[in-house]
């Protein structure tokens, strides 16, 4: 128990596969979802690490599901992959960081994933909640991680890079620890790149040791499809002049490239947070081999050099996401490893595998030129002026009913454990 001998950038994979995508903000019916194929599949791939969170709906429950398969048991122990998850937002308005609630949150994080630990906990959305209520959060996380070793490492997440500045510098101020992990989502993408540029210098200076770009696709806005209508109906908060200027550079990308926004701008952000993010990047593997599996068939990059690589958060929906994802970190990894910062270009644009960093900025340039100055860089207002913390009306009685279920279940426990085992004499007759 107690603060990890070796920091989380030293083994944390540099590709972390998203799940805000298994909740109904993003698909009609996240149980329709091939979950467990998705997992078994990426793991199978090389993909070792997971980020969830209560918040995206049936999230953690579709993760831990497919992660207790018996095809991912079986072939990836629990050892073999991470697991990182989130506390503190219940709903759209709802926050609650209490170190009460952030007690009943990992419990229930623990039981859902069908893990006895969790490789690293943000408080989520810190804008959302002041700045006291964030910094005790954090403090109860690293109580929970010293005293009852469920919690690895610690962090926060959110959207305004200025937050999660302020508050990383005030945990390191007021606790002299620095936080493990910041995550930031939608502040690294072909239309936004205020993460490197305002908050880069910031986190680093505050002594955060890995910064995971999360959303690469803006929340699913730079789609050429625009933005994805799950069940719960539009919920994107990009205003109507942002998303036309992107439909109207994807209708560019299809026409001059041949290709979807959506491929070139994941391209961009993964490749470009590689390097640009290597500062507060992890040393871990791009890819793992799958145990027992044939190493000419299954072509694997290694960080030989254990340097640094910028870590990123891609979400997908389906196998052909997926499949269409590894394939472009795959080639850009492969550039990597091979030392080459250039690649042959071909008319077929990104599907020839060329598509490098000399074109990446030439062609995030021209992006943004169509986007134009308003909006380069936009960010969008979180929360909103209108945002009221509001707490559903059962939410005190929900959770003195899973401390009181918690506490019978620790009582049978000890009860089991330390009760005399009786002997019974028998005689045996013949």
């Amino acid at each position: 128990m107690g603060r990890p001998s070796s920091p989380l950038s030293a083994h944390l994979p540099p590709l972390i596969m998203g799940t805000a995508t298994f909740n109904s903000q993003y698909n009609h019916d996240p149980y329709a979802l091939p979950t467990t194929d998705l997992v078994h599949r990426a793991l199978t791939d090389g993909v070792r690490a997971f980020d969830t969170s209560p918040y995206y709906g049936p999230a953690e429950e579709l993760l831990g599901r497919a992660l207790a398969s018996e095809a991912v048991r079986t072939a990836f122990p629990r050892h073999t992959y991470q697991i990182l998850t989130k506390v503190g937002r219940i709903a759209s308005s709802s926050f609650d960081y209490s170190p009460r609630w952030v007690r009943h949150s990992i419990r229930r994080s623990l039981q859902r994933l069908h893990t006895d630990y969790l490789d690293a906990v943000y408080c989520h959305d810190v804008e959302f909640v002041s700045r006291a209520e964030a910094l005790d959060a954090v403090r109860e996380l690293r109580r929970i991680r010293d005293t009852e070793g469920t919690i690895r490492y610690v962090g926060i997440s959110g959207y305004p890079v200025d937050v999660l500045c302020e508050i990383a510098e005030l945990v390191l101020r007021e606790t002299g620890e620095p936080l493990d992990i910041v995550q930031s989502y939608a502040n690294f993408t072909l239309q936004n790149t205020k993460l490197l540029s305002q908050g880069l210098p910031r986190l680093v200076a505050a002594g955060v040791d890995v910064v995971p770009n999360a959303s690469p696709l803006g929340m699913g806005l730079l789609r050429k499809e625009g933005v994805p209508i799950g069940s719960m109906g539009d919920f994107h908060p990009a205003p109507d002049g942002l998303r036309n200027a992107v439909l109207r550079v994807g209708a560019w990308t299809d026409n001059q490239m041949g290709e979807k926004l959506e491929v070139i701008a994941i391209r961009f952000a993964l490749e470009r947070w590689l390097r640009d993010g290597a500062k507060v990047g992890a040393r871990g593997l791009p890819l793992a081999r799958a145990p027992n599996a044939d190493p000419s068939l299954t072509p694997v990059t290694t960080n030989g050099t254990g340097e640094r690589l910028g870590v990123s958060v891609m979400g997908v929906s389906n196998l052909g996401e997926l499949d269409e994802t590894l394939r472009v970190w795959r080639s850009i990894v492969d550039g990597l490893d091979s030392g080459e910062d250039e690649q042959p270009q071909s008319s077929a644009g990104l599907k020839s595998e060329g598509l490098v960093s000399d074109r990446i900025s030439s062609l995030a340039q021209q992006v943004q030129a169509i986007l134009g100055s308003e909006w380069v860089d936009y960010t969008w207002a979180s929360p909103g002026s209108d945002f009221v913390n509001s707490l559903p009306a059962d939410h005190l009685s929900s959770l003195e009913e899973a401390e009181e279920a918690a506490a019978k279940a620790r009582l049978g426990a000890k009860t089991f454990a330390t009760q005399p085992v009786q002997v019974v004499n028998k005689t045996t007759h013949f």
